[in-house]
């Protein structure tokens, strides 16, 4: 499995752009904690855009019919399955890896970055200030489907003070470019 093919598959089973937006932006943040560490960028990717490729056709079984469907038919590496099953904390998955740490903490992180954005009048994440991050992060009506405590604990996971872990996501997402599918 590599970063087309799951772009494709993602592309494939999810027909709403906003959580294709979101699964995108996971991506964008994937990559920039594997080029923080020197890992392997494409793995990081791959999970980062197949993490909730399942969500829209079956929410009452996610993430564990994407993972079987994943397992199933494609080659998608095992460590790769681990992360999806565990950035879900309900499946109750141990995060083990690195690559499973950071794809939980970086999830609901990057729906507080987007929903910043999207206030803004120019709904430009390249415009989105840390400070106005931080400010709405601890402004719990804001974005209020966005889990603080498993950002939290996302940052603790990885061992990354949280302002350092919301500034690499949202740097991430700065630098993101938008995939023409969804311009």
């Amino acid at each position: 499995m590599n970063r087309d093919q799951a772009y494709a598959l993602m592309l494939e089973h999810t027909p709403s752009g906003s959580l294709r937006r979101h699964m995108l932006n996971v991506e964008a943040a994937m990559r920039a904690y594997a080029r923080h560490w020197g890992e392997d960028e494409e793995l990081y990717a791959v999970a980062g855009l197949l993490h909730d490729f399942d969500y829209e056709a079956h929410p009452d079984e996610h993430p564990v019919w994407g993972v079987a469907f994943l397992r199933e038919h494609t080659d998608t590496p095992p460590e790769v399955l681990d992360a999806i099953m565990g950035h879900a904390a309900f499946t109750g998955t141990p995060r083990e890896s690195r690559l499973s740490r950071t794809l939980f903490a970086v999830d609901e992180l990057t729906g507080l970055v987007q929903a910043a954005a999207l206030v803004r009048p120019d709904r430009d994440v390249r415009q989105v200030e840390l400070s106005s991050l931080k400010k709405r992060f601890k402004n719990r009506a804001f974005a209020a489907g966005v889990n603080r405590d498993e950002v939290e604990q996302g940052a603790r996971e990885l061992g990354v003070p949280l302002d350092e872990h919301m500034e690499r996501v949202l740097r991430a997402l700065q630098d993101a470019t938008p995939e023409p599918a969804l311009a």
